[in-house]
Order: structure tokens, then C-alpha cells, then sequence
């Protein structure tokens, strides 16, 4: 089935996005092949986004390019899912001491409403929605910083976590108990210690990370 992509993004992006959610979902397994030729025919582009794409799948050491005789799938083992999470801690504490010492009201307004779009979104039952709202609330972590090079490496590595997020957050069917620990995180990074907001960011990660090797464990 020809898949269809839009035309204002990037087409190669597009591309490595549906082929990235595949990966970490476990539809495409490790070992399989894929080839440029199968993937510019399914989404209906030319090899060069394809090519994009498997560049930046590559860089996330979800694929491996062997060319000429194709493209394998590498897939996510434990230890990867535990690579994942203790490079996002590891930046993610930095960004959060750093966020903790701005004072000024106004710049928290963001992470606030990203909060507050949680909670209806949990109300709704909308997991797209809270996926959305959840990526915002750590990107202000990273905006409150004040520190281009680390926002710059959460960034490049956004599109993984968005993709690990996708997968763990439906083991959740009620996504009231994540809504209030993003509640309890912003409450600790405005009134609490550097030690309380370190040591809530941690268990939330470790959450996230318990779900996604629980997803690898699972499958053949």
C-alpha cells in the first residue's frame, strides 16, 4: 500500500518517521531487509528522501546500510532501550538543574499549559494528544536551560524518544497517573530542592524505561 506524505515537511524526515515508529514498535524486526527500490514505491517519492532517511535511521543505530546489498533492520535490544534512557537522564538531569534557576514566571507559562494539556488529554483518553503534550513539557526542560548545545542534542534525539514514547505510553490505559507525575515534577522544579526535582525526573525515567524493556522482552 502506497503510503501518502505531505508535502510542507520534509519528505525524507516523513519517511524516516514511519520507518523509525515500525522499528521500535517491533513491525520490522532485526535482520530483516528493506530495499531504497521497495521504500520510494511505498511512499511514492524518489530514492533520494528514501536515502535521507536511511541516513538518519542509521545515525540512530536502527538500521544498518550495507550497500549494495541492502538495508537491515537493527532493531532495539534491552541494551539499546538502556543506552536510550541513560543518555535522556543524563542530559535531561543537566537541563533540569540548569531550568530550576530561572525565576521569572512568565517563562514557565509553556510548560504550564503543556500540563494542563496533559490532563485533558488524559480525561479525553487521547494518546496522541498526551504524546504531544508530554514531548512539549521536556523540550521547555531543555528551552528553560539556556543552553543551546544540550537543547541541540535533545533535539537530535527527539524523534527516538518520540517513537519509544508512542510505544510505552499505550500500556498505559489510563493516563491520569502520568498526567499527575508531569503535575508533581513542575510543583518540585518550582518549590523543591535541585535533590527532589533530581530524584522525581529519575523515577519517571525509570518508568518510561521499565515499559520499554518490558515491549522488547515481549516480542519473538
Amino acid at each position: 500500500m502506497t503510503q501518502t506524505v505531505k508535502r510542507g515537511e520534509s519528505l525524507g524526515a516523513q519517511v524516516a518517521r514511519v520507518l523509525r515508529q515500525r522499528i521500535v514498535s517491533g513491525e520490522l524486526a532485526a535482520g530483516e531487509r528493506i530495499t531504497e527500490e521497495a521504500l520510494a514505491e511505498e511512499f511514492a517519492v524518489s530514492r533520494g528522501p528514501v536515502r535521507d532517511a536511511l541516513t538518519q535511521l542509521s545515525f540512530e543505530k536502527l538500521v544498518e546500510v550495507q550497500r549494495p546489498r541492502g538495508v537491515y533492520i537493527t532493531g532495539l535490544t534491552q541494551d539499546d532501550v538502556d543506552q536510550l534512557y541513560s543518555l535522556r537522564g543524563a542530559l535531561e538531569q543537566l537541563a533540569l538543574s540548569r531550568a530550576m534557576r530561572v525565576e521569572d514566571d512568565a517563562r514557565w507559562a509553556a510548560m504550564r499549559a503543556a500540563v494542563s494539556r496533559m490532563a485533558e488529554a488524559a480525561d479525553a483518553g487521547d494518546h496522541a494528544a498526551f504524546v504531544t503534550a508530554d514531548l512539549d513539557f521536556h523540550s521547555e526542560i531543555y528551552q528553560l536551560a539556556d543552553h543551546p548545545r544540550l537543547q541541540g542534542a535533545w533535539n537530535q534525539y527527539l524523534p527516538t524518544f518520540t517513537a519509544l514514547l508512542e510505544v510505552t505510553i499505550n500500556h498505559d490505559e489510563d493516563l491520569h497517573e502520568s498526567s499527575h507525575d508531569h503535575v508533581r515534577l513542575l510543583d518540585v522544579m518550582r518549590s523543591g530542592t535541585a535533590a527532589q526535582a533530581a530524584e522525581v525526573l529519575a523515577a519517571h525515567l525509570d518508568g518510561a524505561r521499565a515499559r520499554m524493556l518490558s515491549e522488547v522482552s515481549d516480542r519473538p
